[in-house]
Formats: structure tokens, C-alpha cells, sequence
């Protein structure tokens, strides 16, 4: 029986053409975070993050050279034209949607482990993963801010508000001193999913407290946290988790 299994591209039929070329995209992706991940275990966070601000710089600007040359758009300071061209209210929505995208690719890998092997394995990679996320993403939203090393907690209250859930939660800061400050999240997309579906509180807290400590860490060093309350753990009607923010003095 003669193999009709694909020798080469040109022998793909135009749909299976197209899923290798996303593929190829998640091949990247997943590259990418491998290099980062790698770098991080053999040199530290600290190096690592280092390197990805300068793999980023180069990686992006490569990229779109050459989808820019090979699809025939524009470009404007190395991003496309059409992107840079948007407006305010466009460019927000269009965080918004990244926002759901990101938490819902959360969501599947999430799922993907529980139904395969278990909530608590589940549980154990998500808190493990919020362990390097939640600093790598201080990081970012520092350079993109400007802050220094040690913005204290007016850089922190900043940096809340571009974290990927500010951009489809609700949250606010209250409880406002000299030394710290209380930081609620008043809707939660996740939660709220569940309260429809008439579900209990996901139990997120194990990965909050990973979550939030190492944000705040990663923001200013001298920053300590402490859970309020975080599912599930009982909560008023006003905010899901809330978490308190001190200077160590």
C-alpha cells in the first residue's frame, strides 16, 4: 500500500498548509518560553530577565520585518502601520481582548492538566507557573512605565493597573496609608463564571498568594504582602480577594 503521507509543503493540501504555518507560530511561542525558561534555571530570574529584554527587542523587530515584507503592510516605528494608526478607544479594546485571550489560555492548560491528572497536579503547575509569571510581568510593566528599581507603593498602585487582569477585572485600591495600602479585586472574570453556573469559589489562594507576593516583590523589593481574605476563604459581596501592600521600613 502506497504511503500518501505528505513528503514535503507542497504536497499539504491548502488547509493543512495553513494549520503548519500556525503551528509554526506556536512553535515560536513555546520556543521562546523555553529559551526564558532555561536561562532562568541555570542563571537566576534576574539574568534572565536581562536577556529577554534584549531577545524581546531583537525578535520582535525580526519578526516583523519579515512578515511586514512578506505579506506587504507597512511598518511604523517597527510595528505595523495599521496597529500604530488605531485609536484610543480601539487600542483599549483590543487590550481587552488579548486580556480574555491570555486568561483563557490559562484556563485551558489549566483544564488540560485537571482533566488528564487531577486538580491537585493542576493546582501544583498553576501556582508554580504564577511563581515566574507574576515577576516576569512586574518586569515588563516597569520598562514599559519607567519605573526604577525601587518605585515603593506609588509604583506598585501603577503597575496594578497594567497587569493582564486589570484589563478584564474590576479592582481599587483603598485603605490608603503612609506605609501601605489594601488592594481589592471587586469582580473577578473567573469567579463570576462559576457564580452563573452556580459553582462555589474557585479555591485560588494557594496561587494568590504566589501570585500577588511575587508581583509586588518584583515591583520593589522591599515590599511585603498579606492575604485579607482569597477563596476559600469567606468574602463580603464587594470583592472576591483583597490583599494588603506594606513598605518594610
Amino acid at each position: 500500500m502506497q504511503d500518501s503521507t505528505p513528503f514535503q509543503v507542497q504536497d499539504l493540501t491548502p488547509d493543512m498548509q495553513k494549520t503548519q504555518l500556525i503551528d509554526m507560530f506556536t512553535r515560536i511561542v513555546v520556543h521562546y518560553g523555553l529559551w526564558f525558561n532555561e536561562v532562568q534555571h541555570q542563571m537566576g530570574m534576574e539574568k534572565a530577565l536581562t536577556a529577554l529584554d534584549t531577545a524581546t527587542q531583537s525578535s520582535i523587530a525580526i519578526l516583523m520585518k519579515h512578515l511586514s515584507r512578506t505579506l506587504g503592510f507597512e511598518l511604523d516605528q517597527g510595528m505595523p502601520k495599521a496597529l500604530m494608526s488605531l485609536d484610543d478607544a480601539t487600542t483599549e479594546k483590543l487590550m481587552a481582548a488579548v486580556g480574555k485571550s491570555w486568561l483563557a489560555n490559562d484556563g485551558v492548560w489549566f483544564q488540560a492538566v485537571e482533566f488528564a491528572h487531577g486538580m491537585n497536579d493542576a493546582k501544583r503547575c498553576n501556582d508554580s507557573c504564577w511563581a515566574r509569571f507574576s515577576p516576569f510581568e512586574a518586569h515588563r510593566i516597569k520598562n514599559i512605565l519607567g519605573l526604577g528599581k525601587h518605585p515603593g507603593l506609588e509604583g506598585l498602585k501603577k503597575a496594578l493597573n497594567f497587569r493582564m487582569y486589570a484589563f478584564i477585572n474590576k479592582q481599587s485600591i483603598v485603605e490608603e496609608t503612609a506605609d501601605g495600602f489594601v488592594f481589592q479585586m471587586n469582580d473577578c472574570r473567573v469567579q463570576r463564571a462559576r457564580m452563573r453556573k452556580g459553582l462555589d469559589d474557585y479555591p485560588c489562594k494557594s496561587g494568590g498568594l504566589v501570585e500577588y507576593a511575587r508581583f509586588a516583590e518584583g515591583v520593589d523589593d522591599r515590599i511585603e504582602t498579606e492575604c485579607i481574605g482569597c477563596p476559600p476563604d469567606p468574602h463580603p459581596e464587594t470583592w472576591f480577594c483583597a490583599w494588603r501592600f506594606t513598605l518594610a521600613q
